[in-house]
């Protein structure tokens, strides 16, 4: 039998054909362990082994996947692009779940090349819940300072454009306390430097003396500049909140990617910390279920595919489907690495004085780093700038 699963975060719908592509067992099951369980119960004694398949990897589903895993199941991954393809080839247009399950259940009926999916151990379920956290984090980060300058620029120009609020705390703790022109006026270079100081600014003389000339700059009070100062205050201090919560979670991120065996290994590797490391454990997965260098790659997206058609030959595009996550930690990685001297960077200027722009250096190069990041962890063995010294057998 073949199990088509169309996962939800409310309900799931299973669908079981059998060899022939009949309708077998069809029906919604909320996604509580107790009805999975008796789901299970009834579609277990059904044949002698069924297969399943599942269109969604992620949260939503991370239950069903875990008991299929106890009863010693193992579900497929069949794309939602494919399950979109695949519903053309039969007759109707309806989109109902129902009908989504068994386009599932048929696809890994007729195709035996999807992808196993495999519960994470702890560690790498760890990883992944703390390097999501972390992302949502940043990009809130990211988001709370584009609306903080936005809103200074409409009260007071010449502050927004002093300082560079990603990365200057000093200017964030100005925030909090003084917004508007004539309030830095009024406190003087002096006063303001000695509040700063007391507050651990770095550099608490420079950022005083900067604010209080952007305020020399501008005696025109703007309309709304009072609400908007305390708007502009209040995401100060959020800001300020939100670095402290990045840095414990970075901490947590490191402790426990260091725990994991292959971690000295992959941080010995030129670009790649802890953070970014614990980024590519995510996203990677077990490394042992990839059979060579080339299919870690090729997950990846940095290999080439082939568009041929006729005589036209020889055409290779990059892939629409691959890891994102994966691409971006080994093209990070390959970016920070070519900051230094050494043999990437030497790879980096040869492909470049080849011809190749910039970017295309980089994927270049991220691609060779997988090489040598597979045979490291085949050798289990630590990055060095220069190759071993070989010995005789």
């Amino acid at each position: 039998m073949w199990a088509g699963i169309d996962a939800g975060k409310g309900h799931h719908w299973i669908t079981v054909v059998d060899g022939t592509g009949g309708r077998r067992w069809s029906r919604k099951v909320e996604n509580d362990e107790s009805a999975i369980l008796d789901a299970l119960g009834l579609i277990l004694p059904m044949a002698r082994t069924v297969h399943w398949a599942v269109d969604i990897s992620g949260t939503s589903c991370a239950l069903l996947l875990a008991l299929l895993a106890a009863h010693g199941q193992q579900a497929v991954y069949v794309p939602g692009r494919t399950v979109n393809r695949m519903s053309g080839a039969y007759r109707g247009e309806a989109k109902t779940d129902e009908r989504d399950a068994y386009v599932i259940a048929e696809s890994a009926r007729q195709r035996r090349d999807f992808t196993a999916i495999d519960v994470p151990a702890q560690l790498a379920a760890d990883l992944a819940v703390l390097v999501g956290h972390r992302k949502d984090l940043v990009a809130d980060r990211v988001r709370m300072i584009n609306r903080l300058r936005d809103t200074l620029t409409g009260i007071f120009p010449a502050l927004e454009r002093a300082f560079d609020y990603s990365s200057q705390r000093g200017a964030l703790v100005l925030l909090t306390g003084y917004q508007t022109p004539a309030a830095l006026r009024r406190v003087g270079q002096a006063r303001l430097e000695r509040w700063l100081a007391k507050r651990n600014v770095r550099g608490a003389e420079q950022v005083a003396a900067t604010a209080v000339h952007a305020a020399r700059a501008q005696h025109t009070t703007l309309p709304g500049q009072q609400v908007a100062a305390e708007i502009v205050a209040d995401l100060a201090t959020q800001l300020l909140a939100l670095d402290e919560r990045i840095g414990r979670i970075d901490k947590q991120v490191t402790a426990a990617f260091r725990t994991h065996p292959q971690a000295a290994i992959i941080e010995s590797m030129p670009g790649i910390g802890p953070i970014l490391g614990a980024e590519l454990l995510a996203a990677a997965g077990d490394f042992a279920s990839y059979t060579d260098d080339g299919h870690l790659a090729s997950a990846a997206g940095l290999v080439p595919v082939p568009r041929d058609s006729g005589r036209r030959t020889g055409n290779l595009h990059r892939p629409k489907r691959y890891n994102r996550a994966l691409r971006r930690a080994f093209y990070l990685s390959a970016q920070t690495s070519i900051i230094r001297d050494g043999p990437n960077r030497d790879f980096y200027l040869k492909k470049r004085a080849e011809g190749l722009k910039h970017v295309q250096a980089v994927i270049a190069l991220a691609r060779r780093r997988i090489s040598v990041l597979w045979a490291l962890l085949r050798d289990n063995r630590c990055f060095t700038p220069h190759a071993p010294a070989t010995q005789t057998a």
